[in-house]
């Protein structure tokens, strides 16, 4: 149950799927050619395709050995999501992947292990 006094979530408009190498080929062909979903970015690295309301984006993760979801979290107040967080407990995991100097947001983990960006929500 929510409490007033905490920082306000919802879902951010991204959605990451990180692909192994040898399997990014293959998962870009998935969501292009079987699913029919319109490309709005197609780079070497990344691809991101229009999903409903959201982005789909599917990046080569050469570390990967298998794929992981992540998740995009949009927050009125980052600092105050960021102290909630550590209040609860939850588990930053900020060297995962670095974000853009300035950018207003940092990374969580759930307790199952899913990447949650979390970011300003006026971004």
């Amino acid at each position: 149950m929510a409490h007033s006094a905490w920082p306000t979530f919802e879902g951010g408009p991204n959605i990451t799927i990180k692909v192994p190498a040898y399997q990014y080929q293959d998962t870009i062909a998935f969501y292009r050619d079987v699913l029919g979903l319109a490309a709005v970015r197609d780079r070497e690295q990344a691809t991101a395709f229009r999903f409903g309301r959201s982005i789909l984006r599917i990046d080569k993760a050469s570390h990967l050995s298998q794929a992981e979801v992540w998740l995009e979290l949009a927050t009125e107040d980052v600092a105050r999501a960021a102290a909630h967080c550590k209040r609860c407990g939850v588990v930053r995991t900020d060297g995962i992947e670095e974000l853009p100097e300035g950018f207003d947001g940092f990374w969580i983990a759930s307790p199952a292990g899913i990447i949650h960006l979390v970011a300003g929500s006026r971004r």
